[in-house]
């Protein structure tokens, strides 16, 4: 009885094995044929419907083309080639400043809403240096801005500012909670 209890058993193998009578490819075969099968489901299923793992950045809808990116480079050249002209380069500066801002941007908001990083910060920040500053220069286009102005202001922006974080936080928790399973889908 001691025996049979120290005794461990042995289940059998899951692993599926070839029939009997199937020859068996050679090592260099296998290897080949083991990476061109999921190869072949890729191309069939098509770039996009491939998910990213778990540690990877998330993929823009245009997937092959690296669209912000570009946008990023192509704005950054033209911010030097605006800086380098002086005062006749203004056009151009904002032009390159705009698109690496509409690229930023768009990397950082797809990331965040992926679950992949968090960029509350700074996406709750973007909303509120434009409502601060559409407020600031609609009043100041009229008439003088006046003091008090700015202390309201500073107590709306801190309002705004703390809401969008907390809403941005929690959809950065929600798609994080949700980021292992979307690979199954």
């Amino acid at each position: 009885m001691a025996d049979s209890s120290k005794r461990r058993h042995r289940g059998r193998s899951r692993k599926r094995r070839p029939p009997a009578g199937a020859s068996r490819p050679a090592p260099s075969e296998q290897g080949a044929a083991a990476s061109a099968a999921p190869e072949r489901e890729r191309v069939a299923r098509g770039p996009a419907a491939e998910a990213p793992a778990a540690g990877e950045r998330p993929r823009p809808p245009w997937y092959p083309l690296p669209l912000s990116e570009l946008l990023i480079l192509v704005g950054a050249i033209g911010a030097v080639v605006g800086l380098r002209r002086g005062s006749h380069g203004g056009p151009v500066l904002l032009a390159g400043l705009a698109a690496v801002m509409i690229g930023t941007i768009e990397v950082t908001l797809r990331e965040h809403l992926a679950g992949y990083r968090s960029h509350a910060l700074i996406l709750a920040l973007l909303p509120t240096i434009i409502f601060h500053s559409t407020v600031a220069l609609g009043v100041a286009a009229f008439t003088r801005v006046p003091g008090w102005l700015n202390v309201v202001l500073v107590v709306l922006d801190v309002a705004l500012f703390t809401f969008l974080l907390k809403l941005l936080r929690a959809r950065y928790l929600d798609a994080r909670r949700e980021r292992p399973f979307a690979g199954r889908r």
